[in-house]
């Protein structure tokens, strides 16, 4: 948990022990994290230097176990010894106490651990700076680069490698063109990377040819992905495979036979082939088909869907010209499910305006 504010695992295990109780010395903590007692003494001198952990101070004394301070007993006169045997030597008197150990206590974490946060954030801001940068003077060298517009990369290694970069580097947008059997990524790996993706909110949609669903397992994995976010449609075929990152990057896969058998790809910068790229994305999506519903439901691909009757009440108000927000009020629903319905209405029209939409509902007879 507190990795990001610079403390490794040891150092943390010592710092929550603390956060359990007032204060503990070096063996308490030893004891409770199961680190050497040195090693427990090094990170807790380590805390205090850092300011996150203090000295506590105890006030308390004691004295040898069973006896009590008090003043001297007074000799009572009497008449003088006889002398007689050597007494017993007396008692030896306790001496003095060891020191107790030293024990710590945390430093208030609003105080301490806002400068590390601080910190770590202007770590960040400067390292964003630096991409900027650095991406900024890339593109400028490879504008003036021959070549630098399209960017080979050979080996199966390699091509997964920055498959991945492709997808984890993603901050708004992914878009893929899925076709036949995984060459250089395996299916397993790519899922890793959609799941990340997917975890930063990155908007995700995919459109797959008929035959990328011929593979072992694969029906399950896409429903899987819709349920988890990702928008899968559904076409009979595609020219390639691919894979866009915000716009920006996009990586086509290159015959093998081209590359004698080595898997191979081409990874595209900014640049007008890739707006090409873009576009094809969109009018293939636009054509393509959903496969699954929102809850993983499979569809027949070969069917011709229709709107629900539900979703020609909130059709036959919108063409009327009532507004998303009074139709949801007239039909008791929330304005999102009206959105919702007004979406995959447009879906199946094929995509475009609202006005396209009506035109297309006026064709296929849907009111």
């Amino acid at each position: 948990m507190l990795e990001a504010l610079g403390l490794g695992a040891p150092e943390e295990a010592v710092y929550m022990a603390l956060l359990a109780g007032p204060a503990a010395s070096a063996q308490d903590l030893a004891w409770q994290t199961g680190l050497e007692e040195a090693t427990s003494e090094r990170i807790l001198r380590d805390l205090t230097g850092r300011g996150l952990v203090a000295v506590a101070t105890d006030t308390r004394t004691s004295g040898p176990a069973g006896l009590e301070a008090g003043p001297a007993p007074v000799a009572e006169p009497g008449p003088a010894p006889v002398a007689g045997p050597t007494p017993a030597p007396a008692p030896e008197k306790p001496g003095p106490e060891a020191p107790r150990p030293t024990r710590y206590r945390l430093t208030p974490p609003s105080v301490a651990l806002a400068p590390l946060l601080v910190e770590q954030r202007n770590a960040l801001h400067l390292a964003e700076t630096a991409y900027a940068k650095l991406t900024e003077r890339y593109r400028h060298t490879a504008a003036h680069t021959d070549g630098g517009v399209v960017e080979v990369v050979v080996g199966a290694e390699q091509v997964a490698h920055r498959f991945h970069q492709l997808q984890c580097g993603a901050q708004r947008e992914l878009l893929v063109f899925l076709v036949g059997e995984a060459v250089a990524v395996a299916r397993e790996d790519a899922d890793s990377s959609e799941s990340s993706a997917l975890g930063r909110g990155v908007d995700f949609r995919v459109v797959a040819a008929k035959d990328y669903l011929d593979g072992d397992d694969v029906v399950r994995d896409v429903r899987e992905s819709v349920m988890a976010g990702v928008a899968f449609r559904l076409v009979d075929s595609l020219p390639l495979k691919m894979v866009i990152s915000d716009r920006e990057r996009a990586m086509v896969p290159l015959e093998m036979t081209d590359s004698g058998g080595v898997p191979s790809a081409v990874v595209v910068h900014r640049s007008g082939l890739l707006t090409a790229l873009v576009h094809l994305f969109e009018k293939e999506w636009a054509q393509a088909r959903p496969v699954f519903t929102g809850t993983g439901t499979l569809e027949d691909p070969a069917g011709d869907p229709q709107p629900t009757a539900e979703e020609l009440e909130v059709l036959a108000l919108l063409l009327a010209g009532v507004s998303d927000r009074r139709a949801a009020s007239q039909l008791g629903l929330s304005i999102r499910t009206v959105e919702r319905r007004v979406r995959r209405l447009t879906d199946l029209a094929g995509g475009g305006s609202r006005l396209q939409l009506g035109w297309h509902a006026a064709r296929a007879g849907w009111l």
